[in-house]
């Protein structure tokens, strides 16, 4: 923190923190608002306590075991032994304190996250929180319209400081001066573990145990691994067609415990001119492991307290200012690096009628604000001119095999891509002779559907699939293409599918010309639950999303490793849908790119890169993108044919009962017949 920042907000901080300090002794109010005031009050002084230690430096000559203390001291109230009977579950609070339980289990929620900026040193943020928190303490002791009043000061609170919420968002994604972050991973001692809770995230035994096992590769091996990642940045740029010399920074993103590959990342990236940038997130960025997903999935929608559409145009006027401010910066931002990771402990989310729920006019809303931040994204960093890389790894929480896991991991993302190259153009020169692809499934799985295919106009010089080696999405391992929307229907069903944060049971999305129009799974017993799940997470609150993609995955290798170590359950998407023909729903692979030729290493130009949505990009933006992307993928053993459908009648099957039967690809067939 800035000392003349910090200056300025001393009196302030001061003051507030002396009043909060009275409130538990006074005995204005009574019964459980009390005791609710008297607890988060006491909390407060805690987090007072923290960024005094912080400050002056103590941190610094904390042991291991000390470090681990001070964490379980504030992280407490949201591990599962302790949330059940806290007022940061909203079902207890209401339960506890009526109508007002919703509302103040958010605002002490909110609170919890002033944890890691006190280790930013933030006197900023702990101060307006701190005030927020005051506020809402008098308007229980002095008002007669107590929910209302509470309800105005949150409002209020996020409206008008949206100049430093959201536009500092902006700042630092695109800004490589805040440095904090870049400190620990470059400067520290990464044999010293102490150097894991500097960030001032929950530091689990994944994030403990992850470091010790890259402290035991050696260089060659680490070097390796941050060279795959960062060439495969590189080579995106390359083969997309745009130029990396126009851009002087990247956006690195990792788990917390992979320092060590970070580190090489970093300096890699340099060589190549580019200097990275490196924030805080939740399951992208910096990111740990969640210390309750429980309590997270309880206030994923907390905002709702306050989002309006006052809070919206505010939100909106505040990030075009900041991406104006900094849109020098916006312009050389090359796009993001990502380390990826699986294999969390399961989970499976509890629905409580407590927690706040978006109301239709909110999921509007929200659709409404999601695609103006894209068209601002869009506008300061273009589409056009920017790529990505993205990788994936294991968590020790994988289980016992997980060194092993790990291992095999690394030779998956470097499997030879060349071989796999002219296998793909094999699936690629059969699919090219087809108007459409028919997808049914088998072993209980009931996909049945039609994809429609962009028609070629000169197939001497055109293709319609994109033939993807590793490169911006390692490992190896498919071919795909942006469909034709009309004409595409039928039913896509898989088993099971780990999507983002949750895996789906038994999920069937229904199609129809192009567009999903029917959903469901079995994760709960109500049905109405199960849509709901989709509704907000794969869909993003969208009334409706066209079908971006479909591909062909061709890496029977991980699938064979996912059965080997049986984690099907636990891969990411990034590996999964290199697994089997996989249907994206949202926006194509091409967004806000469209123009850009795109070629084959074959030569021949992919034109498949656009559909009725986004052919909108110029007339209607708000209507040709939906800023979400979601891959769903059919695993070999429950597929029945994938075959290409010509307009003379013929039928050349791609694959048969979960084998590829196109000549020249048989070498795909080794690791499933061998498993």
């Amino acid at each position: 923190m800035n000392k003349e920042v910090w200056d300025s907000y001393q009196e302030r901080y001061d003051l507030v923190m002396n009043r909060i300090a009275e409130i538990p002794s006074e005995e204005i109010l009574t019964g459980n608002v009390k005791a609710y005031f008297d607890i988060v009050a006491n909390y407060m002084l805690d987090i007072r306590d923290l960024l005094d230690t912080v400050s002056t430096g103590k941190l610094d000559q904390f042991t291991l075991e000390e470090h681990q203390a001070l964490q379980d001291k504030y992280y407490g109230p949201m591990k599962k032994e302790n949330y059940e009977e806290s007022f940061l579950n909203p079902a207890y609070a209401v339960s506890e304190l009526g109508e007002y339980g919703g509302i103040l289990s958010m605002v002490y929620a909110e609170l919890t996250d002033l944890i890691p900026q006190c280790f930013e040193e933030r006197i900023d943020l702990v101060t307006i929180y701190a005030e927020l928190f005051v506020e809402i303490y008098g308007i229980f002791t002095s008002s007669d319209k107590i929910l209302e009043g509470v309800k105005d000061s949150v409002y209020y609170f996020h409206h008008d400081y949206s100049e430093l919420f959201v536009g500092e968002s902006i700042e630092r994604m695109v800004e490589p001066a805040y440095d904090f972050f870049k400190k620990i991973i470059m400067e520290s001692d990464l044999t010293d573990l102490r150097y894991l809770y500097q960030y001032g995230s929950y530091i689990s035994d994944n994030e403990i145990k992850m470091a010790k096992y890259l402290n035991t590769l050696s260089e060659e091996e680490v070097q390796s691994m941050a060279d795959t990642y960062t060439e495969g940045y590189r080579i995106g740029f390359a083969a997309s067609n745009k130029d990396i010399k126009k851009k002087k920074t990247v956006k690195v993103e990792f788990p917390i415990g992979m320092e060590r590959m970070a580190r090489l990342a970093v300096k890699n990236f340099e060589k190549i001119g580019l200097e990275s940038i490196i924030i805080r997130g939740k399951k992208r960025n910096v990111y740990g492991t969640s210390v309750n997903r429980q309590f997270e999935y309880d206030h994923k929608d907390d905002r709702g307290y306050y989002f309006n559409k006052g809070y919206v145009e505010r939100a909106l006027e505040v990030m075009k200012t900041a991406f104006e401010e900094h849109a020098t910066a916006a312009r050389v931002l090359g796009g993001p690096a990502v380390v990826d990771a699986f294999g969390e402990e399961d989970f499976h989310p509890v629905n409580k009628k407590e927690s706040y729920s978006f109301d239709d006019k909110q999921n509007e809303l929200q659709v409404y604000y999601q695609s103006k931040a894209g068209e601002l994204n869009n506008t300061y960093i273009p589409g056009d001119e920017r790529s990505f890389t993205i990788i994936a790894y294991p968590l020790p929480s994988i289980g016992e095999q997980f060194e092993e896991i790990f291992r095999e991991t690394v030779k998956l993302n470097t499997l030879d891509y060349v071989l796999y190259r002219d296998m793909q153009q094999k699936l690629i020169d059969t699919l090219d002779q087809g108007y459409a692809v028919r997808v049914k499934g088998t072993n209980g799985n009931t996909t049945d559907i039609v994809v429609q295919l962009h028609p070629l106009q000169n197939p001497q010089k055109e293709t319609i699939f994109e033939n993807c080696v590793a490169d911006v999405n390692i490992p190896v391992g498919e071919v795909f293409t942006s469909p034709v929307l009309e004409g595409t229907n039928g039913i896509l069903n898989v088993s099971k599918v780990y999507l983002g944060a949750y895996s789906y049971d038994n999920m069937t999305l229904k199609f129809e010309d192009g567009v999903v129009r029917e959903y469901s799974c079995d994760n709960f017993e109500n049905p109405e639950e199960g849509k709901k799940l989709i509704y907000d997470n794969v869909m993003f609150r969208h009334e409706f999303l066209p079908l971006g993609e479909f591909a062909i995955g061709t890496n029977t290798t991980a699938f064979v490793m996912a059965r080997k170590f049986k984690i099907e359950d636990k891969m990411p998407i990034l590996i999964a849908e290199k697994t089997g023909p996989h249907f994206a729903v949202g926006d194509t692979c091409y967004s806000h790119a469209e123009e850009v030729p795109m070629y084959n290493p074959d030569g021949k130009e992919v034109v498949a890169r656009s559909n009725t949505y986004a052919d909108l990009r110029d007339t209607d933006p708000q209507k040709a993108y939906f800023n979400c992307h979601t891959d769903i993928t059919i695993p070999y053993d429950e597929l029945g044919e994938i075959t290409v459908l010509c307009k003379d009648g013929r039928e050349i099957p791609i694959i048969l009962n979960g084998r590829f039967v196109v000549p020249g690809t048989e070498e795909l067939n080794k690791p499933l017949d061998e498993q």
